[in-house]
């Protein structure tokens, strides 16, 4: 599969057709049932759309097809049969810019993401298609590692003309070494989740009951849709009984998020913690945070494999059903959750993130270099905690004092996501243009707000998530 493969690769990148819809392939860890990758797409949607906006292009001028990063299918990558490349084919044809969106896009280690990669790169290149890299995944360059050399050398291909992260800078300067491709080191897009999910926020001063937070943060279709599917409320912050004015209220006690993650995720990154581990260290969490005065909720950013693991802990480590919210599988669901909280522990890397857009002072438990890499970046170094300090009497202390202090946030840094995706397209759809990018004051104003989960996108989400549970369980019960 590498680019001398292909036939008659141009020479020139092929520029939009003058008075033509602009075509935006942006390409994403769409159908990920980790929530988190879905704040990845619905941010950079926004920020394109904000692109757009700045650029003085309206809607009708442009068009984002949305689709998963890997548009280049398990069957073709088993198979090599280049009939199954005909939906990417057509879907990267008909295209005027690829932009990889947040996704872990070189992972080579133990993941096929750096495979799909090269090959979207060879197809654009076939094409012509300019390909920009925005704020993506990247783990580290290994000259010895053949996968990572393959990557190298697809990253050399003309049409990419830009690769931003939100880690590994190092890296992706050895990766463009001899190029002139542009690179920076980038926020994440989801640190602006506190602007594009502002509209379905729930307001944070009063408790809610569950229709209420319910009706707040999602709308009427797709409470239905969650009623119908889950079958059970969803855990609220504070009670949900209106106070009696008559007697004196006690304060609310501050609730801390816990969020938990998959059994395999350290071993698949050489970390030795076992489920029983991690079930262990929630319970003493558990435990010193009641000890304190906290309460608490646990749940997850989606992946059906750490669902699998909090289930269990409500089922058999004595954790009350009402402090769980077993299934997250939406933006709105995650959303409702963080926002409950006044602190955050948690594995998932896209759970500190968003914690961090809303102002909510987080741990980060690191279990792979980008959690502190992330933490570095904004500026709390010291909210990352590697594994010998995964216990409640070094983790608890660290998030009372995050809480103490606050979050603080340079908007400078912020805004790099965006002013970085904004030279990338201005220099393909309007390379003449002197428009400048927007300030951040501009930006949170006019950032396009997300538009919500419909029904019908709710249930898709869902059907995927049983899909790889179904997938997963095969592999286990049908062994021969």
């Amino acid at each position: 599969m590498s680019s001398d493969q292909n036939a008659a690769a141009p020479q020139t990148v092929r520029a939009p057709a003058p008075g033509s819809k602009v075509r935006v392939l942006l390409l994403t860890n769409r159908d990920s049932d980790n929530v988190g990758d879905q704040l990845i797409e619905a941010s950079a949607i926004s920020l394109i759309k904000g692109v757009m906006k700045t650029l003085g292009l309206p809607p009708r001028s442009y068009v984002i097809r949305s689709r998963a990063a890997g548009i280049i299918s398990k069957a073709y990558l088993k198979s090599g049969n280049p009939a199954l490349l005909k939906p990417a084919r057509d879907a990267i044809a008909s295209s005027d810019v690829i932009v990889f969106g947040g996704a872990p896009l070189f992972n080579y280690s133990y993941q096929m993401f750096y495979l799909r990669t090269i090959r979207t790169i060879e197809l654009a290149q076939e094409y012509g298609i300019p390909v920009l890299f925005s704020s993506i995944g990247v783990e580290p360059f290994d000259d010895t590692n053949p996968k990572s050399l393959q990557l190298k050398k697809a990253l050399e291909l003309p049409v990419v003309r830009q690769i931003t992260t939100r880690d590994d800078l190092a890296s992706v300067e050895k990766y463009v070494e001899g190029t002139d491709i542009a690179i920076a080191h980038v926020s994440d897009p989801a640190v602006f989740a506190d602007i594009i999910f502002a509209a379905s926020r729930p307001a944070p001063s009063q408790p809610m009951t569950v229709g209420g937070r319910l009706r707040r943060a999602i709308p009427a279709p797709l409470e239905r849709a969650i009623r119908r599917l889950l079958g059970r409320p969803t855990p609220t912050r504070g009670s949900s009984v209106a106070p009696d004015s008559g007697r004196p209220q006690s304060p609310r006690k501050k609730q801390i998020g816990l969020v938990v993650t998959r059994a395999g995720i350290f071993k698949d990154n050489g970390i030795k913690f076992t489920l029983a581990d991690q079930r262990s260290f929630w319970r003493d969490i558990i435990a010193e945070l009641t000890a304190r005065g906290y309460d608490y909720s646990l749940f997850t950013t989606g992946h059906f494999a750490d669902e699998a693991v909090l289930d269990l802990m409500v089922k058999s480590d004595g954790i009350p059903a009402a402090k769980a919210a077993v299934t997250v599988n939406s933006p709105e669901e995650l959303h409702t959750q963080l926002s409950a909280c006044d602190g955050i522990i948690a594995f998932r890397l896209h759970a500190s993130i968003a914690a961090f857009a809303y102002g909510i002072p987080s741990i980060g438990l690191s279990w792979n270099f980008k959690v502190p890499y992330f933490y570095q970046s904004v500026g709390h170094h010291d909210r990352a905690l590697d594994p010998s300090r995964w216990t409640a009497t070094d983790v608890i202390p660290a998030l009372e004092k995050a809480m103490k202090e606050g979050v603080t946030k340079d908007e400078a840094f912020l805004m790099s996501v965006y002013d970085t995706l904004f030279t990338g397209l201005k220099s393909i759809i309007t390379p003449d243009s002197k428009t400048t990018p927007w300030t951040y004051t501009q930006l949170q104003a006019q950032l396009p707000r997300y538009e919500g989960t419909s029904e019908k996108e709710y249930r898709e989400k869902v059907t995927r998530k049983l899909r790889r549970t179904y997938e997963n369980y095969r592999r286990v019960a049908y062994k021969s």
